[in-house]
């Protein structure tokens, strides 16, 4: 028998075309979207985080619709694992801020007139995540008129139940004591808070921890707490970078975010705690 040590064979370098990797990735495409519009080197890692962030908005919203088109059916187990998985890229999108969170005044205002009237609150694929959480807004589509796929994705979105208004049906299916009010209301109005609700989350949290609607319950509260933490850490950030200065897109800037941030997504699933 040989015991001579054989070289790794060589991995197949020959390709007709582009490679397999090219054409499942498209990072040619991807790599080439980066078109800085000052001279300021730091202009990159801003343009490149944000792209960043809206490739983990829209893996994000797939996984949110997943988990909602499953409830529709009482397929627990398929919901559950896309929350999950949402809740690995909720860290990893939050990560994203690594970046940018300690951008000083003056770094940022050596490429911050390139955004011209730009921000982060017209992301058509984020208004897509917030209407899944609940805070609906038919105002949210004004700004993408001039962009008719995108407008249509989102005028869809508004009319479709919510991942929490699907959460709240699979409830009142299970037994709960959901109101009609909430079961029938407006779905493309923002999510209003419900006693009622608060108390049927409060039944399921005084019941069996394994239960499928507390496992789903508990998922849904990390889910709204990396929502919350996302929120945080875009206001602190922008905090350090422009003060309370007036946003890029014309808002209220830090006094709009921290309005935001106080915000409870899944508002019940937090009171209802009080009262297990």
């Amino acid at each position: 028998m040989s015991h001579e040590a054989h070289e790794p064979e060589t991995p197949h370098l020959d390709f007709q075309g582009t490679t397999p990797y090219e054409d499942y990735v498209k990072a040619d495409v991807l790599t080439h979207l980066q078109h800085t519009l000052s001279d300021d080197p730091g202009e990159m890692v801003f343009l490149v985080t944000t792209q960043v962030m809206e490739l983990w908005f829209t893996v994000i919203v797939h996984e949110w619709e997943t988990a909602a088109h499953a409830l529709r059916g009482d397929d627990v187990p398929t919901a559950l694992a896309a929350l999950k998985r949402s809740v690995r890229e909720l860290e990893a999108l939050n990560a994203s801020w690594k970046p940018l969170a300690h951008l000083t005044p003056a770094q940022f205002n050596s490429y911050r007139s390139a955004l011209g009237e730009g921000s982060g609150f017209q992301s058509a694929m984020y208004r897509r995540m917030e209407f899944l959480l609940g805070e609906k807004s038919a105002s949210m589509l004004v700004p993408h008129r001039g962009a008719p796929r995108v407008h249509a994705e989102l005028e869809k979105a508004l009319h479709e139940p919510s991942l929490y208004d699907e959460v709240l049906h699979f409830l009142a299916r299970r037994g709960h004591a959901i109101p009609e009010a909430v079961l029938k209301r407006d779905i493309t109005q923002r999510y209003e808070p419900s006693d009622e609700v608060e108390a049927a989350w409060t039944a399921v949290y005084s019941g069996d921890p394994g239960d499928e609607a507390a496992r789903l319950g508990e998922a849904l509260t990390d889910v709204a707490e990396l929502v919350w933490r996302w929120r945080n850490d875009h206001l602190v950030a922008t905090r350090r970078a422009m003060g309370a200065k007036q946003g890029t897109g014309g808002s209220a800037g830090v006094a709009w975010l921290e309005k935001r941030a106080r915000k409870n997504v899944f508002p019940e699933l937090w009171t209802a705690r009080s009262h297990v």
